[in-house]
């Protein structure tokens, strides 16, 4: 099994909401994944010929994800995937932690960052426009509250949103190194420290 300790979150897209094998494939190792202590933020499938499911997790104690939750997560999720036989061909599967600017794809992920500056992009846009950047109010299932930047407030429908994620200043750093109970090192770009990721091939 390889290992990237990379940025999982950077140039990569955070669609809302799941669909289709995206969808059956969280619904298949969720279970499994929940008894082992970890919660999926994020299913993702990218390339083809050959595809790699992106499995982004967090650990429901709060504690940050480690290289060791990584593989974890990656032979228990791909014992199950190995089963319920996604892909007819080889494949590839790639485990994550969310990262310190992490997409927000859950209801409780925008009520625990309520405060903080995020940015959201809409698939149609929404009073003229399709981005939007401003501190977290409020989010309930159907819509998400934002103070823009301007000043002005803005609700925005998250069935018609695209991609969301928090925006990396020193306020996330220091409060999410305060949630996980460690102090931030500041000689070490924290962004990488909570992003180790796992990959391991698959071939059925």
């Amino acid at each position: 099994m390889d290992h990237d300790d990379n940025n999982a979150t950077d140039g990569t897209p955070d669609d809302l909401p799941q669909e289709g094998l995206e969808a059956r494939i969280a619904a298949a190792i969720t279970p499994t994944l929940a008894a082992m202590g970890y919660e999926i933020v994020r299913v993702l499938i990218q390339g083809k010929q050959v595809p790699t499911v992106q499995i982004m997790a967090d650990r429901t104690d709060g504690r940050p994800i480690g290289v060791a939750d990584c593989e974890a997560i990656s032979h228990a999720a791909g014992a199950v995937l190995d089963v319920d036989d996604p892909f007819p061909k080889e494949w590839h599967l790639e485990v994550s932690s969310p990262g310190i600017d992490r997409p927000l794809t859950r209801t409780k992920d925008w009520a625990r960052f309520a405060g903080h500056l995020a940015t959201a992009e809409m698939s149609i846009p929404f009073e003229g426009r399709r981005r939007f950047r401003g501190f977290i109010l409020g989010a309930d299932e159907e819509s998400v509250r934002l103070k823009l930047e301007d000043g002005g407030e803005v609700t925005l429908p998250r069935a018609d949103m695209r991609r969301a994620k928090l925006v990396l200043t020193d306020e996330l750093i220091a409060a999410t190194a305060a949630q996980a109970g460690v102090e931030p090192e500041g000689d070490e770009d924290p962004a990488e420290d909570d992003s180790d990721a796992s990959n391991s091939p698959k071939r059925n």
